[in-house]
C-alpha cells in the first residue's frame, strides 16, 4: 500500500502527458505531485452522500464553488467574480466567471449554480437533505443571463456567504437525468462514473480506503496550481502514516497525531499547530423513543450524571499529550471566536455523578453494574475508524475506566465510518446507545454546528435523538439576525441551552495540527488546515521549495 501513489503518480505520467511527477523534476519550483497522508477515507465520490471532511475537501478542489475562504478567513472570490445585496438583504446578485468550462469542454455558467441549488431545496426533505441547511429560506435561484445569479431568499440571511461556500457546484448537463421524480437517483450517482470537474483539479483515480489520485485541470477558469497533480494516501494506523512521512513515501499529514509532534519537528518536518474547528464527544441517545433496554438514557439526570464522570483534563493530558483543550461548548474555541467563553467544563466529579444516579433510582447490582429498567447499565459505545486509533481509543478507554466507578459498563463497538454512520443516523431503528466520535465546525460560521440539533435534521445529521422546539425557534432567529451583536447573543444562548440539555457531552477540543516536508512552501492555511473545505487558494499556491 505505501507504494499505491508511486504508482498511480506514474500512471498519471502516463495518461496525462504531465512533465513531472512524484519526485522527478525537483529541481524546478512548478510541477510534481504532492503527496498526501490521511487518517480519513473519503467515504463517497457523491455530495448527496458523503458526511467526512475528508470528502468535502476533495469537492473544494475538483468542483467551483461561488466563494471561499482567504488564509484572514475573508470571503473572496471563487467562481463568482463579485456580488452584491439588495437593501432589505432578501436578494442577493451574483456574476460568474465567463468562459468557463467543465472538464469535459461544456459551458460553466452560473445556470449551473441555479440548478445546484435549486435541485437541494427541491429535495431538501430527500435525497439532498444533507445540504438543505445551505439553501435555508432560498425561494429561488435564477440566471437572467449566462453569467448572472440571481438568489431570492424569503427573508434576511446573515450568513448566505457562508453557506454558499459550502455548496460544490455541480455540472447540470450531468446531473440533470438523476434528479427526476423523487430524486432518489442523485444518491446513487457517479458510482464508478467519470467525475466531470470544474475546479483546479480532476479526479484520475480512487481506490476507496486506499488512495484517490487529482492532475491540474487545464480548463480551470481560475489561477493555475503550481504542482501537476496531488494523491492522498489513506492509512488505516497513525504509525503507517507518520512512517511514511518521514521515509518520503508521502510530502504531507493532513492530521498529526500529538504523539508525533516532537518526532516529526526533530526530523525537520514544519509542523503547524492551531486551535481546532473540531470537537471530540460522546452522543447518548436521547430519543425517547428508543429501544427499552437504552430508554434510561433519555433521562436529563443519566446524562448529567455521565457528564461529571468524564475527566476531561486526563483526557487532554494523557490522549492529547496537552494538544488541546478540555470540551464545554458544541462551538469550537477555534471557530471564529464564536465560542461562548463563559462556559466552563463540567466538573470532573464521581460522587457527583454516583449520586445522581442514585437520584434517578438506578442502584448498583451484586456485580457492581447498575440497573436501569430491569436492564444492566450496560452499553456498547459505536467508535468509528475515526476513533478507535491513537488518541479517540486512549480517550474511551479514560471513559471507560471512570464509568465503571460509578457502576455502568461500556463496551467499544468497531465500524468503519460508513457503518457507523448508518447506524446512528438511522434513529428510527433505535439500534444504538452512545457513539463517540468527532464533529466539525466546518465553514468556521457556527451554523454548520447548530444546525445538527435542528429536528429537521434529525435522523439525516442529528445522531441524538435531540428535538426542540427551543433549539430551532433560537436556531431560525440566529440565522435572520442581521447584526453580529445579535447573532453572537442568540449563539451563546443556544450554546447555554445545549450544555443545560447535555445535547452532546464534549470531551476536548484537539489542535488542528498537520505536517509538510520543507520541499514544498507557500502552502498557507485556512481555518487551521491546508487541505481545506473551505478555500482552494493552499493547493493553489504550494509549490516545491528552491
Amino acid at each position: 500500500m505505501r507504494k499505491a501513489l508511486a504508482a498511480l503518480a506514474a500512471a498519471l505520467l502516463a495518461c496525462g502527458g504531465l512533465s513531472a511527477c512524484g519526485r522527478a523534476g525537483s529541481e524546478t519550483a512548478d510541477g510534481g505531485i504532492y503527496r498526501l497522508g490521511s487518517d480519513q477515507a473519503i467515504d463517497s465520490m457523491n455530495p448527496f452522500v458523503s458526511v467526512v471532511t475528508t470528502a468535502f475537501a476533495v469537492y473544494e478542489q475538483i468542483y467551483p464553488t461561488l466563494v471561499q475562504l482567504d488564509p484572514n478567513r475573508e470571503f473572496v472570490a471563487e467562481f463568482a467574480s463579485d456580488w452584491t445585496t439588495s437593501e432589505d438583504g432578501r436578494t442577493w446578485t451574483f456574476h460568474t466567471r465567463p468562459g468557463a468550462t467543465w472538464s469535459d469542454g461544456a459551458p460553466l455558467t452560473a445556470t449551473d449554480a441555479a440548478w445546484t441549488l435549486n435541485t437541494i431545496a427541491e429535495f431538501k426533505d430527500g435525497p439532498t437533505a444533507g445540504l438543505a441547511n445551505y439553501v435555508s429560506d432560498l425561494d429561488e435561484a435564477s440566471t437572467p443571463d449566462p453569467n448572472t445569479l440571481v438568489l431570492r431568499y424569503s427573508r434576511p440571511v446573515a450568513n448566505v456567504l457562508s453557506r454558499l461556500m459550502s455548496v460544490p457546484i455541480l455540472p447540470e448537463h450531468v446531473w440533470r437525468e438523476y434528479a427526476d421524480g423523487d430524486g432518489e437517483a442523485l444518491t446513487t450517482f457517479p458510482n464508478n462514473a467519470p467525475v466531470v470537474s470544474g475546479g483546479p483539479f480532476t479526479l484520475v483515480r480512487h481506490v476507496p480506503k486506499q488512495v484517490a489520485l487529482f492532475k491540474r485541470n487545464p480548463a480551470y477558469y481560475g489561477p493555475k496550481p503550481h504542482i501537476a497533480g496531488f494523491g492522498i494516501q489513506f492509512f488505516s494506523s497513525d504509525d503507517a502514516m507518520i512512517t511514511a512521512l518521514k521515509s518520503r513515501q508521502i510530502d504531507a499529514v493532513r492530521t498529526v497525531p500529538s504523539t508525533s509532534v516532537a518526532n516529526l519537528k526533530a526530523a525537520g518536518f514544519e509542523v503547524i499547530s492551531s486551535p481546532g474547528l473540531r470537537f471530540d464527544s460522546i452522543t447518548v441517545n436521547a430519543n425517547p423513543k428508543q429501544r427499552p433496554e437504552h430508554r434510561e438514557l433519555a433521562d436529563p439526570l443519566v446524562r448529567q450524571a455521565f457528564d461529571h464522570a468524564i475527566n476531561r483534563a486526563a483526557i487532554v493530558e494523557t490522549s492529547l499529550l496537552g494538544h488541546g483543550r478540555p470540551g464545554a461548548s458544541i462551538i469550537p474555541p477555534g471557530t471564529a471566536n464564536w465560542a461562548d467563553r463563559s462556559l466552563e467544563p463540567t466538573p470532573f466529579d464521581l460522587g457527583a455523578a454516583n449520586r445522581l444516579l442514585d437520584q434517578a433510582g438506578h442502584r448498583k447490582g451484586p456485580d457492581g453494574i447498575r440497573i436501569a429498567n430491569g436492564h444492566p447499565m450496560d452499553y456498547p459505545v459505536i467508535l468509528p475508524e475515526d476513533t478507535y486509533g491513537g488518541a479517540g481509543l486512549r480517550s474511551f478507554q479514560i471513559v471507560r475506566s471512570d464509568f465503571a466507578k460509578i457502576g455502568v459498563r461500556l463496551t467499544a463497538k468497531l465500524l468503519d465510518n460508513a457503518a457507523a454512520n448508518e447506524a446512528v443516523m438511522a434513529n428510527e431503528s433505535q439500534d444504538f446507545a452512545m457513539t463517540m466520535w468527532g464533529w466539525s465546525g466546518g465553514t468556521g460560521d457556527p451554523d454548520d454546528t447548530l444546525n445538527y440539533l435542528t429536528c429537521q435534521s434529525w435522523g439525516i445529521l442529528n445522531d441524538t435523538g435531540y428535538c426542540s422546539e427551543e433549539w430551532d425557534d433560537l436556531y431560525a432567529r440566529q440565522g435572520t439576525a442581521m447584526t453580529p451583536a445579535e447573532r453572537h447573543r442568540i449563539v451563546d444562548e443556544m450554546q447555554r441551552l445545549a450544555a443545560r440539555d447535555r445535547v452532546l457531552l464534549v470531551l476536548s477540543y484537539p489542535d488542528s495540527i498537520e505536517a509538510h516536508s520543507r520541499e514544498w512552501t507557500d502552502l498557507p492555511q485556512v481555518g487551521g488546515n491546508s487541505f481545506s473545505s473551505e478555500s482552494k487558494i493552499p493547493l493553489l499556491s504550494v509549490r516545491r521549495a528552491g
